[in-house]
């Protein structure tokens, strides 16, 4: 019984710990809003988070958006994002200044979509 209480134990904290690990948003800055006009050079539609990058102000943007899942049931297919594709993404920066994105809305073909 001590044995599987132990192991019980040890995975509750290690799902705490990966949860968090996921959803660290923390390291944004939510005061600051960035908006990007520009094509996509890469897209990678796939979980847990789509993701695209864009080359805005000589530098290469790299892009986290929603989970497939969600941006699907709001509008955005796969098909939708594409390279070469100019699209506007409006999102939060990365407190560190690396450039990196976290999307809150992003519009194609004149389709404003909600990502959060």
């Amino acid at each position: 019984m001590r044995i599987q209480s132990c192991l019980l134990s040890a995975g509750a904290a290690l799902f705490a710990v990966s949860a968090w690990a996921h959803h660290g948003w923390s390291s944004y800055d939510a005061g600051k809003v960035v908006e990007i006009e520009a094509p996509l050079v890469e897209v990678q539609y796939r979980n847990p988070h789509a993701e695209v990058a864009v080359d805005y102000q000589g530098a290469r943007w790299h892009v986290i958006l929603a989970p497939i899942s969600r941006m699907e049931s709001r509008g955005l297919p796969a098909g939708a994002l594409s390279t070469g594709k100019v699209v506007t993404i409006e999102g939060y920066p990365r407190s560190d200044g690396t450039h990196e994105l976290r999307a809150e809305r992003i519009t194609v073909d004149s389709k404003t979509v909600e990502l959060r």
